[in-house]
């Protein structure tokens, strides 16, 4: 499921052949290798892999070939910078040593040993799916703010990157799955700070019931989903933090009804584990199981990785550092990360008379676009408006690298181009 409008949160490409359609409802990977980057500064090269950029400019997808023009259109909708195609192919979650494997892997183990391996698995689809599956396949109204070009990744007009696992619900229902689990990288223009990245990993939870499973329970056909996903739910909870104090908050999804968000206290606090429900009957119906009710779940796989392993940063996730990458095995769920970077944060602002059209999506893409991982974080800080309306924002942005220290010329040759940037692209006018 989905996480803005989402539990946590089948191509179809306009211009492309029907066999290159049919392909991208399945698998995908890269079809050329990695290349090193530049070499690491004299005082950390023996401890620092440096960050591997894909050259290749065509990706595999059902084992047909799609170039990068097909990602990064020239198309007056396409808004699919550079950096998030970098992405595609990467699959942290498909790494057993990684944690966001390791955590995927938890999962399934908790599935395969409570329900005799019901559940089928998916965790290869193609990120690249059609407007249709993404939001009118899930019942996400038409006006939902999720579908605009400020919060979602356009390839062209009907296809996107996905922003969420349950694009791929209605297909697998389809095909005749009544128990599965969806994973996958999901794409969504976002804020700079710790904890948001435009791009990130969920899994998605559907099991259907017949009215047989039912009958017998004396209950009607939604209360039965509902409780049968609680007892699920509670039981993961237990299986991935131990003996914990949990609760349950009613809440709202387009495509559940009852709609819940299970909670359960943690380090002190209340941490929100996941979004769940009983899924809408439209769906079902439009998946011709017209006499059939399910349960879905949806969670954020960063979300709870950054908890049960202590990392304190969303962007360590797609280190190759070995600092970071030697710390985790497979199969050690909640081994404590220990930081290794001490390297100090420079910041630097920047002010501007805003227009209407302005989004603080759209300027963090621009300083994405400069900056990339060394952008830690995007605030502002002041905003006013003056006697003839016109509105200016301050913003400040915290540049600080994972693994070593930023020189004051690198710094200032980031911040001079995100300048130059933000002017050209956002049309705003520079202070």
């Amino acid at each position: 499921m989905a996480t803005a409008f989402s539990f946590a949160q089948t191509t179809l490409f306009s211009k492309t052949s029907p066999s290159l359609r049919a392909a991208c409802l399945r698998s995908f990977t890269f079809c050329l290798p990695f290349s090193s980057s530049s070499a690491a500064l004299s005082s950390d090269k023996l401890h620092i892999k440096k960050w591997r950029q894909p050259v290749a400019s065509v990706l595999e997808l059902g084992g047909v070939k799609i170039a990068k023009d097909d990602v990064l259109r020239d198309d007056p909708t396409n808004n699919v910078p550079d950096t998030i195609f970098a992405k595609l192919g990467l699959q942290l979650h498909r790494r057993d040593q990684h944690p966001l494997g390791i955590l995927k892997n938890a999962i399934y183990e908790y599935f395969d040993t409570n329900y005799s391996n019901q559940f089928d698995k998916f965790d290869n689809l193609s990120p690249i799916v059609s407007v249709k599956e993404n939001f009118d396949d899930v019942l996400v109204p038409a006006d939902h703010v999720s579908r605009s070009y400020n919060d979602t990744y356009y390839t062209d007009s009907q296809t996107v990157l996905r922003c969420h696992t349950s694009a791929h619900q209605a297909e697998i229902l389809r095909r005749g799955h009544t128990h599965f689990l969806v994973t996958g990288d999901v794409y969504r223009r976002d804020s700079i700070d710790s904890t948001h990245y435009p791009v990130f990993h969920q899994m998605e939870g559907v099991r259907v019931f017949s009215p047989q499973d039912w009958e017998a329970s004396g209950t009607d056909g939604t209360s039965y989903a509902a409780g049968d996903l609680k007892k699920c739910l509670e039981g993961l909870a237990r299986h991935l933090f131990g003996s914990v104090e949990m609760r349950w908050v009613d809440t709202y999804f387009p495509f559940t009804n009852p709609s819940f968000e299970l909670e359960i206290f943690f380090q002190e606090k209340w941490l929100e584990v996941l979004g769940c429900g009983v899924t809408e009957q439209e769906i079902l119906r439009r998946s011709g199981k017209t006499d059939n009710v399910a349960w879905a779940f949806g969670l954020g796989l960063e979300r709870l990785a950054m908890v049960l392993f202590d990392i304190p940063d969303i962007r360590l996730f797609w280190s190759s550092d070995e600092r970071f990458t030697s710390q985790f095995s497979s199969g050690q769920l909640g081994v404590k990360f220990k930081p290794f970077s001490k390297y100090p944060p420079c910041y630097k602002d920047v002010s501007f008379w805003i227009n209407e059209s302005f989004t603080e999506n759209n300027l963090c893409e621009v300083v994405r676009e400069v900056a990339g991982d060394l952008a830690e974080e995007v605030q502002l800080i002041d905003n006013f408006t003056n006697k003839k309306g016109m509105t200016s924002h301050c913003y400040r942005i915290a540049y600080r690298s994972m693994e070593r220290s930023l020189t004051d010329d690198e710094i200032n040759k980031l911040q001079w181009n995100v300048r130059e940037l933000v002017q050209s692209k956002l049309n705003v006018v520079l202070r």
